[in-house]
C-alpha cells in the first residue's frame, strides 16, 4: 500500500503529464489520464469519457490558424486524500508565444484554478472531474 506522500506524488505525477499532454497537443494521451467515465469541465465546453474529451480538447483554437506555442504551469496545490479518491485543488497559467513577427514575446495567455476529483483505479490516479476555472483572460 503506498504512503500518504507517495499517492500524493503520484497525484502531482499526473497533473504535470496532463500539461505536457495537452501543451503537445497529443490529446488522446491527455485524455488516457481520466477514468474512463471521467470528466472535462472548460468554459469552452464539458466532456465524459476520453474519445469525448480528447475531441473537445482538439476542438478549441481558431479554425485555420495555426496554434501558437504554449505552456502550462500548476502551483499551489492542495491535495486531501480519502482512501482511493482525492480531492484536489491548484492554480494554473498559461503562457503562449505572440504571433511570429509581432515582435513580441512570451505572454500571459490566461490563467485559473483547477478543482479536481481523482480515484485510484487500477494501481494508478487518474481524474474522474476535472473543472477549469478560467478567471484571468
Amino acid at each position: 500500500m503506498p504512503t500518504m506522500v507517495e499517492d500524493k506524488d503520484a497525484i502531482r505525477e499526473v497533473m504535470a503529464e496532463y500539461c505536457y499532454h495537452l501543451d503537445e497537443r497529443r490529446f488522446d494521451e491527455m485524455a488516457g489520464l481520466f477514468a474512463e467515465d471521467g470528466t472535462w469541465e472548460t468554459a469552452f465546453g464539458t466532456a465524459t469519457g476520453r474519445a469525448n474529451i480528447a475531441a473537445l480538447a482538439a476542438s478549441l483554437g481558431k479554425p485555420g490558424e495555426a496554434p501558437v506555442r504554449r505552456v502550462h504551469y500548476v502551483t499551489n496545490i492542495v491535495i486531501k486524500l480519502d482512501g482511493d479518491r482525492a480531492g484536489v485543488r491548484s492554480n494554473w497559467v498559461q503562457i503562449d508565444n505572440s504571433a511570429p513577427g509581432s515582435g513580441l514575446g512570451p505572454k500571459i495567455g490566461s490563467g485559473g484554478g483547477y478543482v479536481d476529483t481523482m480515484v485510484r483505479q487500477g494501481g494508478r490516479w487518474l481524474f474522474q472531474h476535472r473543472k477549469i476555472d478560467r478567471f484571468l483572460v
